[in-house]
């Protein structure tokens, strides 16, 4: 069960440290494209948006499955706890407060990974509209 427990502390949420450095880097690439990017440039408003959007969906991806991905986490860490329990016999309150608390931070790893992924998506897809918006405004000669 050691195993178990090495895979709570050091896949689960390092996986979830992996994912948000990803998304940051995503976002920080998009964003930066989005300050340089020329609307007359596209020849079509379909390809300024396949070219705006493109790999939006990592963050969108990240956010929507973080928290499951910390509370796989928490199960393991709460399987670790029962286990030590009954192979260990203690029925011990401070030790299984000590096992269930250790195994619930994989959910708030989850989560803490999770909100800014959805603020980041939704604030990139925003600027994806305002670009869009541009780019029909100076078709239209507006």
């Amino acid at each position: 069960m050691s195993l178990l427990s090495n895979v709570v502390d050091y896949g689960v949420i390092g996986l979830l440290l992996l994912l948000s450095v990803w998304a940051v880097a995503v976002a920080v690439e998009r964003w930066s494209l989005y300050r340089r990017v020329d609307v007359l440039a596209f020849a079509s408003a379909q390809a300024l948006e396949t070219e705006l959007t493109r790999r939006l969906t990592v963050i969108g991806t990240i956010a929507a499955n973080a928290p499951y991905i910390g509370l796989l986490g928490t199960v393991f860490g709460i399987m670790v706890t029962f286990h030590t329990m009954g192979t260990q016999g203690t029925m011990d309150v401070r030790s299984i407060m000590v096992g269930l608390s250790m195994a619930l931070k994989a959910t708030a790893m989850g989560l803490v990974v999770a909100i800014p992924c959805v603020a980041l998506n939704n604030v990139l897809r925003r600027r994806v509209k305002e670009l869009l918006s541009r780019y029909e405004d100076v078709r239209r000669g507006a």
